[in-house]
C-alpha cells in the first residue's frame, strides 16, 4: 500500500454517468478522498458510499472531492448509485484493466476486488493520509474529516 508523502499515481477511469475523471485534473484545486471498496451492491459499501454523500456539504467546505472506485464495470456502478437514491460524487469503475489502479495504489488482492482503504491526496497530489480497513469494517467519516481540517489549516 502506498504510504503518507508519496506522489498518487495518477489515473483516468470513467464515473458512473460514463465520464472520464482523471486524479490530476484535482491538483491545485480540490483535495481528493479516494476510497477503495471492494463491491458495489454490498451492504458496508453500500452504507460508506451514503455516508460520504450525507457528508458532500462538509467535504465541500474542506476543499475536498470523493472518488469511489470498486473493479466493478461501469454499467454497475450507475446502477447502484441510482438504487442508492443517487450519488453525486464520482463512482469510479477499475474494470479495464481489472484492478489497474488499486494496483497502482497497492491495495489489489489475490482474490481480484480491492482492499477497503481510503487515501486523502492532497492539492499538491501527495498522499496526506492512509488507511486500510478489514473489509466488513465501516469507515470512519471522522477520521477523514479531522484530516481535511487539518489540510485545509496548513494553508
Amino acid at each position: 500500500m502506498l504510504s503518507v508523502g508519496t506522489s498518487a499515481p495518477d489515473f483516468e477511469l470513467r464515473n458512473q454517468t460514463g465520464q472520464m475523471v482523471r486524479l490530476s485534473n484535482f491538483r491545485g484545486q480540490k483535495h481528493v478522498v479516494v476510497a477503495f471498496h471492494p463491491l458495489a451492491f454490498t451492504p458496508v459499501c453500500s452504507l460508506q458510499m451514503q455516508n460520504y454523500e450525507k457528508a458532500l456539504t462538509q467535504l465541500d467546505s474542506l476543499d475536498a472531492h470523493v472518488l469511489g472506485l470498486s473493479v466493478d464495470a461501469g454499467p454497475s456502478k450507475q446502477a447502484w448509485a441510482e438504487s442508492l437514491g443517487g450519488i453525486s460524487f464520482d463512482l469510479l469503475a477499475d474494470f479495464h484493466p481489472h484492478g489497474h489502479v488499486a494496483s497502482l495504489f497497492g491495495v489489489m488482492r489475490e482474490d481480484g476486488i480491492s482492499q477497503r482503504a481510503t487515501f486523502i491526496v492532497d492539492k499538491a497530489g501527495l498522499i496526506a493520509w492512509a488507511k486500510l480497513y478489514e473489509i466488513p469494517q465501516q469507515p470512519d467519516n471522522d477520521e477523514v474529516m479531522a484530516m481535511l481540517v487539518n489540510l485545509k489549516s496548513e494553508i
